[in-house]
């Protein structure tokens, strides 16, 4: 079979079988197509800019002057394997760009980068809106690190490259790990969360931290209750969705890693208070105590704790102002700045909430949040 790239390089497959391995070069640089049996690469436009050289890490090796270097395996053994040989004619410098996306094709192909990690540089797995947020307040903290985001598809990746983070794949494999990991991605992208955290652990140096943003739900407390960092968790069978998250926290905890329980994260246009809002009217306790923390907030109680370092340990983010429903959606009518009007909750019956209470994660770690209530954030007096 023939691989040829355009004005640079042919590149000779042979093929035979009993091997599980299959190697061959994708970046911004080339473009592979497969057809009738046979493989042909063309050269697209490349970029300026900086990234490590590249090789192959089987039984042969691309000229010195091209600029990426991914390593390519199959997660299962198929009946054949292509051997590469290579010659080089008229072979010119190729490069891609820094930020080209790397990780696990959609063809089960595995990457492998070799990007050098630095002492302070951070791997978020999860770059959602907290995740992004952190990212912006770890940067302020340490201008010259990398920050490395790890998703599951390619759907978000140019917005993150232009946020300054380094996109790349679920499943990408780094020569060496990371001092910093903070794990946000939800319960939602996986049927075994536990098993996610645990990858994202063997990615961490245990130097540094890792830190897992869960959920405040596991406390079990049903009405209206008071709440802080050490208060009793719904047991273990009783509940699927609290099932998930222990299990998951679990895995940091022994790990040496940090957990860090979230109350309801909210923004302007982001939150419970939103939905609220689109329904007018909906089917719950108007009475049911619910917690929040902005989530600008969230970002920088995780990057505090992230700087202190508190392995083995679990905090709690809340602002300490816990509200009704009907408090929530009051305090949005009299901040005027939505057209919509709510018409209210409209259930007697159902499990009630919380009130949350940090105020040991503040003292141990010397955070204040920016928002000290939702009221405030609104410029309603309460």
């Amino acid at each position: 079979v023939t691989f040829q790239e355009h004005h640079h390089q042919i590149l000779s497959y042979g093929i035979s079988a009993n091997s599980n391995s299959i190697f061959f070069v994708k970046s911004e640089a080339f473009s592979l197509f497969f057809f009738m049996g046979f493989i042909s690469c063309t050269s697209l436009p490349t970029t300026n800019s900086r990234i490590p050289s590249t090789h192959f890490s089987k039984q042969s090796t691309l000229a010195s002057s091209y600029s990426l270097k991914f390593a390519l395996t199959r997660d299962y053994k198929p009946n054949f394997s292509l051997f590469l040989t290579t010659c080089s004619i008229m072979a010119t410098p190729i490069q891609a760009s820094s930020s080209s996306t790397i990780g696990e094709t959609s063809d089960g192909l595995k990457v492998q980068s070799h990007v050098s990690i630095g002492a302070n540089d951070l791997l978020i797995v999860g770059p959602g809106v907290l995740g992004r947020l952190v990212a912006e307040q770890w940067r302020e903290e340490h201008p010259d690190c990398q920050i490395l985001g790890q998703t599951v598809t390619t759907n978000h990746h140019d917005e993150l490259e232009k946020l300054g983070i380094k996109p790349c794949l679920k499943g990408t494999e780094f020569e060496g790990k990371f001092s910093y990991v903070i794990f946000c991605a939800p319960p939602s992208q996986s049927p075994d969360y536990a098993s996610e955290l645990r990858m994202a652990a063997s990615k961490w140096n245990g130097e540094g931290s890792f830190l897992f943003t869960s959920s405040s739900a596991p406390y079990d407390c049903f009405d209206n209750g008071e709440c802080n960092e050490d208060s009793p968790v719904v047991p273990l069978g009783k509940s699927p969705r609290t099932d998930v998250l222990l299990s998951a926290e679990k895995v940091v905890l022994e790990s040496g890693g940090t957990v860090l329980r979230l109350a309801g994260l909210y923004t302007e246009t982001r939150g419970a208070h939103t939905y609220w809002l689109s329904k007018e009217t909906v089917d719950a306790r108007p009475d049911h105590i619910l917690n929040l923390i902005h989530y600008e907030d969230a970002a920088s109680l995780a990057v505090a704790i992230m700087k202190k370092k508190a392995g083995g340990r679990i905090f709690l983010g809340c602002d300490n102002h816990p509200l009704s429903r009907q408090e929530v959606m009051d305090l949005m009518a009299q901040n005027g700045k939505f057209d919509k009007k709510f018409k209210g909750f409209t259930s007697t019956s159902g499990p009630l909430g919380k009130k949350l209470n940090n105020s040991r994660t503040r003292a141990e770690i010397g955070w204040e949040p920016k928002y000290p209530s939702f009221a405030q954030f609104l410029g309603v007096s309460k």
